[in-house]
């Protein structure tokens, strides 16, 4: 090996190493070991898994599916399939939808492929991290505007950092972490005021009051980003997809730079899923039951403070440090995602809306930690 190959490669591994990554922390199992019980006594409540999903007739599907697949063959008209039902459930044409592994590798994808070094991409904080990330893989710029004190978008904020470097908008609503869903006419106006790619994020469009996929015709510039790790409850299989003019359409699907992005396996999936859409239905309306009742409950306890939610998760403040909050939460076996300051807010947590049997549990526990002596 050369010496000037060796610097070469000392100086590019030193580089991407000082990227950051996405973590999802601690496990269950981490947790359940540290406190020696098993992982079924631990509640998982930090990742915004939809646990109103029937499992057992999710896995009847699922047995139904293996009988059906050979899995020695690769995927061949299930994208197609996919799609054809999808144009039934968000009532737009064929040409006009994306298909990917998950929302997050449709992200990178867009990312990828509209921005290049000393490209700028804006958005607002705090929300999801992922764009952030692959911004800055592909040495671009992530401008941030920070949300303001009623947790809504500052829209003259944001228009104020458009410019002729400015590639790619990022907009995630309903947003994560502070589960907002936003004006439908701020979104309008930053989207006819940027000057190019617009993603909106509607991971959580199930459980909001509206979806912007009704406009998607009016606005040449915008992919919406949809998935069926939320509301469908297929977070282990990693499906997602994009609806977007016939034009960005075709080129996110063609120019993907792997083939078969998507496992056979998860596109037959999405169209089981699809097929039953009343599993998922029901689910939505049961976690909008037990989100009313939680955030109501939440907001009952003393040095508890919890917000409006347009998702299937909570965002929460407490009188407490959230370092000890959070501590005290996993030594009872109970995980939420710790996020700490968020604007004016010192002590905040994303709370995924659980089971009513979960939701009493958090809320005993966190009655206990308010009341004890710091």
């Amino acid at each position: 090996m050369s010496e000037s190959y060796k610097k070469w490669l000392k100086q590019k591994l030193e580089k991407l190493q000082a990227i950051d990554c996405y973590s999802a922390g601690v496990t269950p199992e981490t947790v359940a070991k540290q406190l020696g019980v098993t992982t079924k006594q631990i509640l998982k409540l930090n990742f915004n898994e939809n646990l109103f999903m029937p499992r057992v007739k999710q896995a009847k599907l699922v047995k139904e599916l293996a009988d059906e697949i050979d899995l020695r063959m690769y995927p061949e008209d299930e994208e197609v399939k996919l799609r054809e039902k999808l144009t039934e459930y968000m009532k737009v044409p064929k040409d006009y939808l994306v298909v990917g592994n998950a929302s997050d590798e449709l992200i990178d994808r867009i990312i990828r492929l509209f921005i290049e070094k000393g490209d700028a991409a804006v958005s607002f904080t705090p929300t999801f991290s992922i764009p952030r990330l692959c911004v800055k893989r592909q040495e671009g710029e992530y401008i941030t505007v920070p949300l303001k004190k009623n947790l809504q978008l500052d829209v003259k904020g944001m228009t104020s950092k458009f410019s002729d470097k400015t590639r790619l908008l990022y907009l995630c609503s309903p947003n994560s972490p502070t589960a907002t869903q936003y004006k439908l006419e701020d979104i309008e106006a930053l989207a006819k005021a940027f000057p190019g790619v617009v993603i909106l994020d509607e991971a959580y469009g199930e459980f909001a009051d509206y979806s912007f996929v009704p406009k998607i015709r009016e606005f040449e510039n915008m992919i919406i980003l949809r998935t069926f790790s939320k509301a469908f409850g297929l977070a282990a299989l990693r499906l997602g997809y994009a609806v977007a003019n016939p034009e960005l359409a075709k080129i996110l699907t063609e120019k993907t730079p792997l083939p078969y992005p998507v496992s056979g396996f998860t596109l037959r999936m999405g169209i089981k899923m699809l097929d039953n859409v009343g599993l998922m239905m029901e689910s939505v309306r049961q976690v909008k039951v037990e989100r009313a009742k939680l955030i109501k409950e939440l907001n009952e306890i003393d040095g508890v403070q919890t917000f409006d939610s347009q998702a299937n998760f909570l965002l929460m403040n407490t009188q407490k440090p959230c370092e000890l909050v959070n501590q005290k939460l996993l030594w009872k076996g109970i995980m939420v995602k710790k996020w700490g300051k968020i604007l004016q807010y010192e002590n905040c947590f994303r709370v995924t809306v659980g089971l009513p049997e979960m939701n009493a549990k958090l809320i005993e526990a966190l009655k206990e930690i308010q009341e004890e002596e710091t």
